[in-house]
């Protein structure tokens, strides 16, 4: 009873003092908090307010009568999502996509920046660096064009060598078995370089010293990456993998949107572009809600497992 008195007593105590600590962070850092409002203000009106809009998932939403007057159906659009044949399409697709892209993709940017770090012409390292930064700076409209320009089957340059070789001409665009691989190789050109810039400032941070220590020890380039650099970046590849677990359900409305045709629809629907079919063009508001909103329960999952995970390995995870 003593013991929990003096308990309360402590965190009676330890409130005014938290208060004014609070206080004191924001009357010292003023000018930080101020350029952070911005910000702040742009999450919170574009990305934490429509959030509450993810209740039409369990109305009969009707654009007539608002959110306030719409009916209640409970857990039916996910029910009849769950029940929809397309489901087990969409689910494959999105999956083997982004599984795809988790194998070919993510690790492309630790490479890279490992071989770009090898570099001793700082001249030579810029000059590569600009060349592979600059597809990102593409909209996936020209990515798409130069696809078609590339790999059309009819004028395309690939298929034009191929032929000049006396080879058949491909279908790379009409091809079911080939979208996947064509969509993933897409992200990996465009985005590829572009990833490299948090590895590389990860790598610039480890200390010279480790390398210098690795040196005296007889360690190699090859050791030295392996050995030194590789561990130091460790927990930067652990929290981007773990957001990228997040977006498991995510491919990229826009770009499979543009390489979608008739011949390959059976393995380039994906979530994205049904919520795209149902919600726009048909105006299953509520449905195509339900829907989206089944993808983020599974990308939060994803993130929170993977965290704990992670953190059970001794990692600092993402919180």
């Amino acid at each position: 009873m003593a013991r929990t008195s003096e308990m309360a007593l402590s965190k009676a105590k330890a409130r005014p003092r938290a208060k004014s600590r609070l206080w004191f962070d924001l009357k010292r850092d003023k000018y930080l908090y101020i350029l952070a409002f911005p910000g702040l203000l742009f999450f919170l009106v574009f990305k934490y307010v429509p959030m509450a809009e993810v209740i039409i998932a369990f109305q009969n939403y009707s654009p007539f009568m608002g959110i306030w007057k719409s009916p209640w159906v409970g857990l039916q659009h996910f029910e009849r999502f769950f029940a929809n044949p397309d489901f087990m399409l969409l689910f494959r697709n999105t999956m083997a996509i982004n599984l795809l892209n988790l194998a070919l993709f993510f690790p492309l940017p630790i490479i890279v920046s490992l071989m770009l770090n090898e570099l001793r012409s700082v001249i030579y390292k810029r000059i590569v660096q600009s060349i592979v930064y600059m597809p990102h700076f593409l909209s996936w409209v020209i990515i798409a064009g130069l696809t078609f320009l590339l790999f059309a089957k009819g004028q395309g340059v690939v298929n034009k060598i191929l032929e000049a070789m006396g080879m058949e001409r491909i279908g790379f665009l009409t091809s079911p078995n080939l979208f996947w691989i064509m969509v993933t190789a897409q992200s990996v050109w465009k985005e590829a370089g572009w990833g490299t810039i948090i590895f590389l400032a990860a790598i610039a941070g480890v200390d010279p010293q480790i390398y210098e220590a690795a040196r005296m020890d007889g360690a190699g380039r090859f050791r030295q990456m392996w050995h030194v650099t590789l561990p130091a970046i460790r927990s930067v590849i652990v929290i981007l993998l773990i957001l990228r677990l997040g977006h498991i359900m995510d491919v990229g409305f826009e770009q499979i949107f543009l390489m979608y045709n008739g011949a390959v629809s059976k393995v380039a629907e994906v979530f994205d572009t049904y919520v795209y079919r149902v919600g726009i063009q048909q105006a299953q508001f509520s449905y195509s809600t339900a829907v989206g909103l089944f993808k983020s329960v599974v990308g939060l999952a994803l993130v929170l497992i993977a965290n704990k995970v992670a953190k059970k390995f001794g990692e600092e995870g993402v919180f």
